[in-house]
């Protein structure tokens, strides 16, 4: 479904690009998701999720970019990781929220999963309330520009970056296999229901990615995003090698913590870091090609990993390991630190 829709990104940051507006692409884009969410819920087979798991990321392909463009144009170059860093922190605190929802209607009301998904799907239409409010600069449309164009014009040094985040992107693969292997560990270790402890792991992944979101992102503005990053591709090195040699509770609550910090020093940083090297104009497209490229390698990233998956759990965090490393001697030999657009 990410990878479907995340060829989506790039045209929608290009189309924000040349009309000169955003807002309306990320009203459609949550809009479109949350009437996908709907069905979930109500579909009997995994055929009809086949089809509707790419349309609600459609909906996300149509937002991410311009909300983006949005962000980054609404802060200064010197400030703008912080910008980004409270965005991830407020979404992963909307996940903490759903999560713990989730635990109390699955855990104690023993409610099935298809009632929470309902629940949920109703709770994504309020995402559009403050939509309402939201003002965005006005631009100029750019009638001239093609799209072919708007991606010769971008930096080489974006380039470069795209190269390394795109190869981070392969051994990045869904957090579901850390969760999985957190059921495969514990699902019938304790008198709970199964899925109870991978909730709670979860639940607290999200809490250290959401306390660490903003700091990360003040951080990249003081030290540079370039090193930030590395450290997180670091971590997420040392995250996956946790997974793939330890199974006790103690060491899962530290990995999932530490995937967690992770998390919060690249998902804000990355996107700041790309909207560093291209001007206003160009910020749209930039952002897009960027999230493209990511979301168009999870797909052989998840099932590489599930391949790896059914010889043995601890092969795919081994793989993760190993190919994060390469993106980490790209992006530190590779890619000199370019200068901040406003």
């Amino acid at each position: 479904g990410d990878s479907v829709a995340g060829i989506l990104k790039v045209f929608s940051g290009y189309w924000s690009d040349k009309v000169g507006r955003r807002k309306p692409f990320v009203f459609w884009g949550y809009l479109t998701s949350s009437i996908a969410k709907i069905f979930f819920p109500l579909s009997q087979s995994w055929l009809a999720l086949l089809f509707l798991r790419p349309i609600e990321r459609i909906g996300k392909g149509l937002r991410t970019a311009p909300r983006d463009a949005m962000i980054a144009s609404s802060s200064k170059g010197e400030v703008r990781g912080k910008a980004f860093g409270i965005h991830r922190a407020a979404d992963t605190s909307g996940a903490v929220l759903g999560a713990a929802l989730a635990l109390i209607l699955y855990f104690f009301l023993k409610f099935d999963f298809k009632p929470i998904l309902l629940i949920s799907a109703i709770i994504a239409f309020f995402a559009l309330i403050p939509l309402f409010s939201v003002r965005e600069k006005a631009r100029r449309p750019k009638e001239d520009i093609t799209f072919g164009i708007n991606l010769k014009n971008l930096p080489i040094g974006f380039k470069k970056y795209l190269l390394a985040v795109t190869i981070f992107a392969l051994a990045n693969f869904t957090y579901m296999f850390f969760i999985l292997k957190a059921w495969v560990v514990f699902g019938d270790r304790f008198p709970l229901r199964p899925a109870t402890i991978p909730i709670i792991l979860y639940i607290w992944f999200n809490i250290v990615y959401a306390l660490f979101s903003i700091p990360g992102g003040m951080l990249s503005d003081r030290i540079g995003r370039k090193k930030v990053i590395l450290l997180g591709y670091s971590l997420y090195t040392l995250t996956c090698l946790g997974f793939a040699f330890f199974s006790s509770l103690i060491s899962s609550i530290i990995l999932f913590a530490l995937y967690g910090v992770f998390f919060a020093l690249i998902e804000a940083n990355q996107r700041a870091y790309a909207s560093d090297f291209v001007k206003e104009e160009l910020r749209g497209t930039a952002l897009g090609t960027f999230h493209t490229s990511i979301s168009l390698a999870m797909l052989p990233a998840g099932l590489i990993a599930g391949f790896l998956w059914n010889y043995n759990p601890s092969l795919p965090f081994i793989y993760g390991a190993a190919l994060s490393l390469i993106a980490i001697l790209i992006l530190a030999f590779f890619l000199k630190t370019e200068e901040r657009h406003g």
